[in-house]
């Protein structure tokens, strides 16, 4: 497993710099292998410090295109835009969202109703299921809170094509025990596996496939080979990104969230940041490692944002602003969006508001406006 604390800006830069004098050379070749909990990860481990945005994709990003040039850091950057295409999606399909909390309250009902299901959901869970992979990658994610990412698609896929268990109970459990838990990413990435992101193109886990990936440390037996794809009745409707406000002129309050940890980079304009709070809102039972990351990660961006600004920073208590306006950073969609007042100012990244307009339809409409997004 990496070491994934402090969760800091400075641990993650440290993080960073090491990846990229490292085995940041070997990604594209090496990405799909995961090679066990006690080894290096063939991955950058970055994602917990970029679901808070206490690293932004954009300064990741151009990190790797400084250190290796545009051809050599190609794979990577191309994989840290999944990142902001899955944001952009949701927010251009939020539906996808409300369908999948729709679904996870279906999906705790029949556990409730049907015994059957209830047993097969409590041994994939508890690591119990016998399929060599499957029950040491549940224990992990229970135990570290992290898998690799090649990993959490086979688990998805086994989790609903193998143990027919529904899609939205198995996005839950990895969002209240990931360190790096993302409303977009996740929901997004469980759905692509079922065959709904891309209507009818599945993932299918297959053993040859895990066998090669895990350096033969896992062979699974008896893994539905040839399911078919899941379906739904509607697929989610795009629907128009709301417009940013732009940063009002003079004191504002600042209000902080676990979407966008990066204060000193926010565009703020004329605005003169005076007072700091924090809203804090964790996914739906999360787990206390998860809890106490994400109180790790604030505490930094407030320390951090009070000293950039020269101002009192802390809890987002009641009659905390006074009388000010209240500026913070948008919030995609998802538990802290949802929580936000209404008449709050958000304001949005140029990288936001440039990527998610192409991140409406399919990745390769993203993909390849990347060389024109990172020249911006």
């Amino acid at each position: 497993m990496p070491d994934l604390t402090p969760l800091t800006r400075a641990a993650g830069l440290d993080r960073l710099s090491a990846f990229l004098a490292g085995p940041g050379a070997h990604y594209a070749a090496t990405r799909n292998t995961d090679r066990g909990r006690d080894k290096i990860p063939t991955t950058s481990a970055l994602s917990p410090y970029l679901r808070r945005r206490l690293l932004t994709e954009e300064e990741v990003a151009r990190a790797a295109v400084d250190a290796y040039g545009d051809r050599g850091a190609e794979k990577f950057v191309s994989e840290v835009f999944w990142r902001t295409y899955f944001k952009g999606h949701l927010e251009t399909h939020p539906s996808a969202w409300t369908g999948y909390l729709r679904g996870l309250d279906e999906g705790r009902s029949r556990l409730d109703a049907e015994p059957g299901l209830r047993r097969t959901y409590d041994r994939a869970v508890e690591g119990r299921t016998g399929i060599a992979g499957f029950d040491d990658w549940a224990v992990q994610l229970v135990e570290e809170g992290w898998l690799h990412n090649h990993t959490r698609m086979w688990f998805a896929s086994v989790w609903m094509f193998t143990l027919r268990l529904p899609w939205e109970l198995g996005a839950d459990f990895f969002m209240r025990h990931l360190l790096d838990g993302d409303p977009a990413s996740n929901t997004l990435s469980w759905r692509w596996v079922a065959g709904l992101h891309t209507r009818g193109k599945h993932y299918v886990a297959r053993a040859e496939n895990i066998r090669r990936y895990t350096d033969g440390r896992f062979d699974p037996v008896g893994l539905d080979a040839y399911p078919d794809a899941l379906d739904e009745a509607m697929p989610p409707r795009e629907v128009r990104i709301g417009p940013a406000a732009e940063a009002p002129r003079g004191d504002v309050a600042l209000l902080l969230h676990l979407d966008d940890l990066h204060p000193e980079s926010l565009p703020i304009g004329c605005a003169r940041v005076v007072r700091i709070g924090a809203l804090t809102v964790h996914a739906d039972g999360a787990v206390g490692q998860v809890r106490r990351a994400d109180a790790e990660a604030m505490a930094d961006a407030l320390g951090r944002a009070g000293a950039h600004f020269g101002c009192p920073a802390g809890p987002a208590e009641t009659g905390w602003a006074g009388d000010l306006p209240v500026m913070t950073a948008w919030a995609p969609v998802g538990p802290t969006a949802n929580a936000l007042p209404a008449d709050m100012i958000r304001i949005r990244r140029a990288w936001d508001e440039t990527a998610w307009p192409q991140s409406s339809r399919g990745y390769s409409r993203l993909r390849s406006a990347i060389p024109r997004l990172l020249e911006a």
